[in-house]
């Protein structure tokens, strides 16, 4: 049998076309089909060799994540807490060993090495590290004195559950190999990986119980594929369980359900968190904060303002560099080093060095 040793430049054009084919599927909004999930379910734990289990539904992982918080009885925990594995980390696994078999039989090392590169290592979770913990830390809050000493159980659980979205990258490259290359490949192994993707979100998955959480009602986005909302959830489950977000940033609550037109510079004076602190920053405007917290005037050259801001706003003093248009009135503020000391020397370092006198003469 000979090697596929390289890709044509038809083939290769479909990489993306397959990158968002899957993107959009384990990103859906769309209401999961219970008798399709459980099917899915079902055929997965048949698939490495464990007994069909009782099928749960919840509407939300932090729904699930309270359903299992009912239940941590001592016997639970016995039953539970010691297992070395959830078995949502034992489908991907078998999955996975299972279809890059004939993955490595079929593709010679440099195309191999290509396709690693366009698919497996751009690994792209954008729902994982947000929710994971967030939810931990709305679990956390409700521990019991019982789960004191083992509060680090629901930490393995949102770890080891599995989440559709993480497998983007797999699902891109294998189906892109399997429809366009042509490779030969488990047909059974292949279509159950297809249904839990297609048909469930975030499972729970244990020896005789699956936990099946439903999808977002809404998610978010910026253009960088961020998670991202101005005055409303960044994700958003039917249960109202939800999650704010700017630019990827996870908000509390008390910023992120109000727009960032309406968001106040006096919540940097009592704002602690850095990375806080800078996403109000970048929603406010540095033109809005200088009204707001009234900016220091510390010179002047023509249109030309260097601005300094006493409040305790961030880790450094702030300076600006306030810029009023002759012919339009408009005022642009940018942030300029700390160690500026004239509104010329600011307006060199904007200029990329050139002085202004300069810069005015070539313009």
């Amino acid at each position: 049998m000979s090697l596929i040793d390289k890709f044509t430049p038809q083939q290769e054009a479909l990489i993306p076309v397959y990158w968002e084919k899957w993107r959009k599927i384990a990103l859906s909004t769309k209401r999961i089909d219970q008798h399709k999930a459980a099917e899915a379910v079902k055929a997965a734990y048949i698939a490495i060799d464990y007994e069909q289990p009782e099928i749960i539904f919840q509407d939300s992982p932090y729904a699930a994540c309270n359903w299992m918080l009912k239940r941590l009885s001592p016997e639970f925990l016995e039953s539970y807490l010691h297992e070395p594995n959830s078995l949502g980390s034992l489908f991907p696994a078998h999955f996975f060993q299972q279809l890059s078999t004939n993955l490595n039989q079929e593709l010679a090392f440099q195309l191999h090495t290509k396709l690693n590169n366009s698919f497996y290592h751009v690994v792209e979770d954008p729902l994982n590290h947000e929710l994971f913990n967030d939810l931990l830390d709305k679990i956390s809050t409700q521990l019991t004195k019982q789960l004191d000493d083992n509060s680090w159980w629901f930490e393995i659980q949102l770890n080891e559950c599995f989440k559709p979205e993480g497998y983007i990258h797999w699902m891109a490259g294998f189906d892109f190999c399997i429809s366009v290359l042509n490779i030969v490949y488990p047909q059974q192994e292949w279509q159950v990986f297809q249904s839990l993707i297609q048909e469930c979100g975030w499972l729970f998955a244990y020896e005789d119980i699956c936990i099946v959480c439903d999808r977002p009602l809404h998610l978010r986005f910026d253009h960088q594929n961020r998670l991202h909302a101005e005055g409303e959830p960044a994700i958003e489950f039917t249960d109202g369980y939800s999650l704010y977000s700017y630019h990827g940033v996870t908000l509390p609550d008390k910023y992120g359900k109000i727009h960032p037109q309406q968001w106040q510079a006096t919540w940097l004076l009592s704002e602690k968190n850095a990375e806080l602190r800078r996403v109000l920053i970048q929603g406010i405007g540095y033109a809005r904060i200088c009204r707001e917290l009234q900016a220091v005037e510390l010179d002047t050259w023509a249109e030309y303002t260097l601005l300094k801001i006493d409040a305790d706003v961030d880790s450094e003093p702030i300076y600006l560099l306030k810029m009023t248009c002759p012919s339009t009135g408009l005022i642009h503020v940018l942030r300029v080093p700390p160690d500026m000391e004239s509104a010329q020397q600011a307006i060199r370092w904007v200029n990329w060095g050139i002085d202004p006198e300069e810069f005015l003469r070539q313009t």
